[in-house]
């Protein structure tokens, strides 16, 4: 006989304060019936029975004093859970459960098992348990019930007959209905309350997932995953570490933006940065910005694969995006910029400073040190379409990627001069057996990658060649006549 169960920084910000502004629509989780309350119901409930059943002469008049222990223990075991030292017990409610079942089976035992009265008790009993502990609280509260019913019925004996007058069993039933009713309301009152607040909540997560992902663009996705995983905190703070620097511009885009519409720019210059951005972030890169035509990017921060295999994939990335290059200018063509655009890049491999620099309101996340300054020198100095990369990175890519040397820069920051290289290709596509071919003429540009294209596609891709070779020969033929 027991109750029923009881930056971005400034985006945080504003994202709590529209969490904030959310709860306070969030619907009302209304509370189980507790503890007390619940106790005193139950109670009151057996007590009526006792009362009618000794009143209708079916129990036997020093029962009477059961009334007066029913309507006492409720108090009492609010006392003892919330007044004494078994307040500090984290399973209070599952004890003081067993406690009501004993009390059950007692009072069962006391009547002399009398069918209905006895039905009735352990009802109460049971529903509580099932609903308060569930299964397992249930079948303990059974095994209780039953050892306290056993002992008062040997004490006792049993009645002198099992049937209960008219009276006596409607009020019992009543009572016991009254209760589970009240029980049961109070429990459907909060899983439909627990199922608004489940959908309002995952209602706010959609929003908050969605307001991170548009937050994310300004970030490189690692420094945001990061971020929003809880392994990184917004913070001024900083760290030494060895990175690999790139950095890239674009030949002839000063001299192109005095002739292109602003729009027209814009657009132009969107898809480049979206093509070498996809480039940079197959190979792993930590974007750092975009100026103007240039972008910077690292490798080694937040995430590193080790010093060789950083300057690897930055030298890769690289390269990778000198032949990407070829088919965006060859797209350029087809829209009317006939300007040869080329991108030049640069590399470094050394310590930098890396971490969130600024102030508490507004902080960017970056690198500085001689290094960067090397990139950026080197990058200045590159040809058109040439990537060139220090001595540290030298050494760390030469064994599978062909350099030439360059000779010797004198670079501010530097004691003595920086020995710099030119990167050629990656050796495995050096000579006859090379996977990679391109070739570049006003009015055609092939771009050929045999290790990425499947079986299906090698069949679309001869075909057009066949056609294209057909057609020229054609043309050359026509031309002779």
């Amino acid at each position: 006989m027991m109750s029923a169960p009881a930056d971005l920084r400034n985006a945080s910000n504003s994202l709590g304060k529209s969490l904030a502004s959310d709860a306070q629509n969030r619907p009302v989780v209304i509370p189980p019936m507790p503890d007390y309350s619940g106790r005193v119901l139950a109670y009151t409930a057996t007590a009526i029975i006792i009362t009618v059943g000794v009143w209708e002469e079916v129990f036997q008049t020093w029962h009477l004093w059961l009334v007066a222990g029913a309507l006492m223990w409720p108090h009492i075991a609010h006392l003892l859970s919330r007044r004494t030292f078994l307040k500090n017990s984290s399973r209070i409610r599952q004890k003081m459960l067993m406690v009501d079942s004993l009390i059950g089976g007692s009072f069962m035992g006391c009547i002399g098992l009398i069918a209905i009265p006895s039905a009735c008790a352990g009802l109460m009993v049971m529903f509580s348990a099932l609903i308060i502990g569930g299964i397992r609280q249930w079948l303990i509260g059974c095994v209780y019930m039953f050892i306290s019913a056993l002992a008062f019925l040997a004490l006792v004996g049993p009645a002198d007959s099992f049937q209960s007058p008219l009276f006596t069993s409607l009020f019992s039933i009543l009572a016991a209905g009254f209760y589970i009713c009240v029980t049961a309301f109070y429990s459907h009152q909060q899983a439909r309350a627990l199922m608004l607040a489940k959908t309002q909540i995952q209602n706010q997560r959609e929003q908050s997932i969605a307001l991170s992902h548009k937050l994310s663009k300004y970030l490189s996705p690692q420094v945001w995953q990061s971020i929003f995983t809880g392994e990184r905190d917004v913070r001024l703070e900083t760290q030494r570490k060895k990175l690999a620097v790139f950095f890239s511009d674009i030949k002839g885009f000063t001299e192109l933006s005095e002739e292109m519409e602003p729009e027209a720019l814009t657009e132009l210059l969107n898809h480049y940065f979206n093509g070498m951005s996809e480039v940079a972030l197959r190979y792993g890169g930590t974007i750092d910005k975009f100026v103007g035509d240039s972008i910077m990017i690292f490798f080694g921060d937040p995430t590193s694969r080790g010093q060789r295999e950083d300057a690897f994939a930055c030298v890769s990335m690289a390269i990778d995006m000198r032949k990407h290059m070829k088919i965006m200018r060859q797209k350029w063509r087809s829209q009317g910029i006939k300007s040869p655009l080329e991108i030049r890049m640069g590399i470094s491999t050394g310590y930098t400073t890396v971490g969130n620099f600024g102030a508490e309101n507004r902080m960017d996340y970056t690198i500085i040190g001689k290094e960067v300054n090397l990139a950026s020198r080197l990058e200045s100095l590159a040809e058109p379409g040439e990537i060139l990369v220090s001595y540290e990175t030298f050494s760390l890519i030469k064994d599978r990627i062909m350099c030439r040397d360059k000779g010797e820069i004198t670079v501010k920051g530097f004691g003595r001069p920086v020995p710099i290289y030119e990167v050629v290709d990656f050796r495995r596509d050096m000579g006859p057996n090379r996977s990679f071919m391109e070739h570049e003429h006003s009015g055609f540009a092939m771009y050929l990658d045999s290790e990425k294209i499947t079986g299906k596609e090698r069949q679309s891709i001869l075909s057009a060649l066949e056609d294209a070779a057909e057609r020229l020969r054609h043309e050359e033929d026509s031309a002779r006549d």
